[in-house]
């Protein structure tokens, strides 16, 4: 691996160097992916289960075997015993910190008075039928499972499938298989890419609907989600990965190194790697740790790609500066390691998650802490939030008048039916009245 060094620039409130920019502008879906996704979504809308197959072996490499696309009881058994005892054990104390936090996350129904005897709240419902997907391409996310529908079976959602593209042979990951049996899947189907998006949107003979479709993907799969919006309700644009780092003097420059190439390794090319430092000396630091354990890293050549298009390192002339511009990247992933951490990351707004301190690297929040690792990307974190249970419940509105609610709410809306012209409107409430005062 030939050395990479990631760039160093100055950052001001009046100097802004065109690179950083560009960098921070990073389009939340890739130039040309909407074009190939609506293709093949079209497709399966008009062609089914049999453009779903043709797709899984073009994009997928799916073998000519492939007929039935659900993964069965069988193959879930024999996973079970290809899983090591030391993951299982590992991704049984994942399941129970992600289920701990969903629990504390879920809301529950509430009422208030209303002023004339009636009253108003909420109530919250699980969705029917969801679906996550699950990449397996560059690396097998068997986290995501965990990650996706533990969250969905806290939430009491009944049907919960997902869809994992399988290898030349046939066969999904075991590690993937487990996890999702671990987490609750009640479906799963060996099929990725955009045909898996389009299959769980549309429905097909084989894969019937959902009403939601949850989970990251590459470019291509973060496009067909966006694509099938509307006729599916979804989590979020999740696509390559992406991290900030907010560092003073105090931080370890290894540390902050192995977190931005944590992040850099997970194979699209795409994934954004930023730190962002009053530190002109750990800036420098960090850039020669990049290179020293990049090069003892498995997956070389994705990370040699990150190092080369996709990580800069940003001298700011304070830590106000510098949170000024980590809000202004919105990040996936926002560590801060700083002098009095807790007080700086209070000032980070925009952010798919928060890690505070030196001792809470980005990995934890990808495998273990409890908060879901699906989170927003490419600046979408400034308006979208992370993955929750509550992404898999409705919010039901309840109102519940009696008579001298009625009355103190009548003029209310005899005002607005007249200003927007809607008289059915108004009568829809004066009728009532009026028959009382006959009765």
């Amino acid at each position: 691996m030939k050395k990479t060094d990631a760039p160093i620039f100055e950052y001001s409130a009046t100097k802004r160097p065109e690179q950083i920019e560009d960098f921070l502008r990073r389009p939340s879906v890739e130039k040309g992916a909407d074009e190939v996704a609506r293709v093949v979504l079209d497709d399966i809308k008009t062609r089914g289960d049999a453009a779903v197959l043709d797709y899984a072996k073009k994009f997928d490499r799916a073998p000519d075997t492939l007929i039935n696309f659900r993964v069965s009881n069988a193959e879930i058994d024999e996973a079970k015993k290809q899983v090591d005892a030391k993951f299982q054990e590992a991704a049984k104390e994942a399941r129970t910190r992600i289920a701990q936090f969903a629990v504390a996350g879920l809301r529950e129904d509430w009422r208030i008075p209303a002023p004339r005897g009636g009253w108003l709240g909420e109530k919250f419902v699980p969705l029917d039928r969801i679906g996550a997907y699950i990449p397996a391409g560059a690396a097998p996310l068997a986290s995501t499972a965990l990650m996706t529908l533990t969250l969905a079976d806290v939430a009491g959602v009944p049907e919960r499938i997902a869809c994992t593209p399988a290898d030349s042979d046939g066969n999904v990951n075991p590690y993937i298989l487990y996890s999702l049996d671990l987490a609750g899947a009640t479906e799963i189907y060996k099929i990725g890419g955009i045909q898996a998006i389009g299959a769980m949107a549309y429905g097909t003979k084989q894969i019937a609907g959902v009403q939601k479709i949850v989970g990251p993907g590459g470019p291509y799969v973060t496009a067909a989600k966006r694509l099938v919006y509307g006729e599916v309700a979804l989590d979020m644009v999740a696509g390559p990965s992406e991290i900030a780092v907010l560092a003073d003097e105090s931080a370890d420059p290894a540390h902050v190194a192995a977190d931005l190439l944590s992040q850099a390794e997970h194979g699209t090319g795409s994934e954004k790697a930023l730190l962002v430092t009053p530190s002109q000396k750990l800036a420098q630091a960090v850039r020669i740790e990049l290179d020293k354990q990049a090069k003892k890293l498995t997956r070389k050549d994705p990370i040699a790609k990150v190092l080369a298009n996709g990580c800069i390192l940003v001298v700011v002339p304070d830590i106000g500066t510098g949170i000024d511009l980590c809000n202004r990247f919105a990040p996936e992933h926002m560590e801060v390691i700083t002098n009095r951490a807790e007080n700086v990351a209070e000032k980070i707004n925009s952010a798919g998650a928060i890690f505070i301190g030196p001792w809470a690297p980005e990995a934890v929040g990808d495998f273990a802490a409890g908060p879901s690792h699906v989170l927003p990307t490419g600046g979408t974190a400034a308006f979208f939030s992370g993955l929750t249970v509550e992404d898999f419940r409705r919010r039901i509105s309840l109102i519940h008048f009696k008579k001298g609610d009625l009355e103190e709410t009548a003029p209310i809306v005899e005002a607005f039916s007249r200003v927007e012209t809607l008289d059915a409107h108004a009568r829809s409430a004066t009728i009532r009245l009026e028959r009382e005062h006959k009765c």
